[in-house]
């Protein structure tokens, strides 16, 4: 396979981009923290680190430099893929990168509007941006596969209000482009899934709870936390999506990274299969409401 991971530099991208190359696949691995310059999420996580760790599980990783804010870049990364490959598999969309852009439960009045824009545009608009330009060469060949990476599914999001309403469109459009990607693609015998990843284990919470991921049950958190995964969970979902012969049946379907594993039998890291959605919508929520809190701190081993 060849595969472009948009956002590939730390969580769930790197998560994918990694189990795809642990199937053999040559990925570039697309983003703008590279070890010269870091972007404005200022961490250390690189694009070049991604794409060693993709070849060290046993495919090809490429590095590749790309703020897909700006076109021009985007199009070269589609011009190098065509001119060393000839051809496009997988595209997988999750560029992100606006944590520090949105503050939770803040109505539209008090949130800081530059900061909710940007959040917007780089949540959706380096989507768009994305499949403009690589698009054109997956549906050269019959079978491609998109990826749509968001926070929650189009079910769970549909009824739930997701923290202030910069945040609530991001997520919900997300899910709706994969369903737009599934319309514009099924006359090229394509496939587009929008997937969420649960509580992520990802670097920036590891060092937020103050734990590594050997000792991650020690942080002080709800128990939405006791049924999080780490970025390979979602990973390896992906990876089975894009090997399976029969995955049109899932073209234009919002799934968590539970639902992939189930349907494909893999598990997480350590032998689990997390089902953090489902907690949250049964056992956690109930839990939240019976304790104040959010998500509540009970009932989570029989979700893990």
């Amino acid at each position: 396979m060849i595969v472009v991971v948009a956002g590939a530099t730390r969580g769930t991208g790197r998560g994918m981009a990694v189990a795809l190359g642990a199937a053999g696949a040559t990925v570039y691995c697309a983003g703008r923290s590279t070890r010269e310059r870091r972007s404005e999420m200022d961490r250390p996580e690189t694009i070049e680190e991604t794409a060693e760790l993709v070849s060290a599980a046993g495919g090809t990783g490429i590095a590749v430099a790309a703020d897909f804010l700006d076109p021009a870049q985007v199009a070269d990364l589609a011009a190098r893929v065509e001119r060393e490959q000839g051809r496009l598999d997988v595209l997988v969309n999750d560029v992100w990168g606006a944590d520090r852009l949105w503050k939770w439960e803040t109505p539209v009045w008090e949130h800081d509007l530059d900061d909710g824009l940007r959040l917007l545009r780089l949540a959706i608009d380096t989507h768009l941006i994305s499949a403009r330009h690589l698009l054109p060469l997956l549906i050269r060949r019959e079978g491609g596969l998109v990826v749509e990476v968001t926070d929650g599914t189009w079910e769970f999001n549909r009824t739930r209000y997701r923290e202030n309403v910069y945040y609530d469109l991001a997520k919900l459009s997300v899910n709706r482009l994969a369903f737009a990607w599934s319309h514009e693609l099924r006359p090229y015998g394509g496939t587009a899934v929008a997937v969420t990843p649960g509580f992520l284990r990802s670097e920036a919470m590891l060092e937020g709870f103050g734990v590594t991921e050997e000792n991650w049950r020690e942080a002080k958190a709800d128990g939405a936390w006791m049924v999080s995964e780490t970025p390979a969970y979602a990973g390896r979902g992906v990876a089975a999506l894009a090997q399976d012969p029969g995955r049109k049946r899932w073209s234009g379907a919002s799934v968590t990274s539970g639902e992939l594993a189930e349907a494909y039998g893999i598990t997480d890291v350590d032998g689990s299969r997390p089902q953090v959605w489902r907690y949250l919508a049964e056992a956690g929520e109930k839990a939240g409401e019976k304790a104040g809190e959010k998500g509540g701190d009970g009932g989570w081993e029989a979700y893990r």
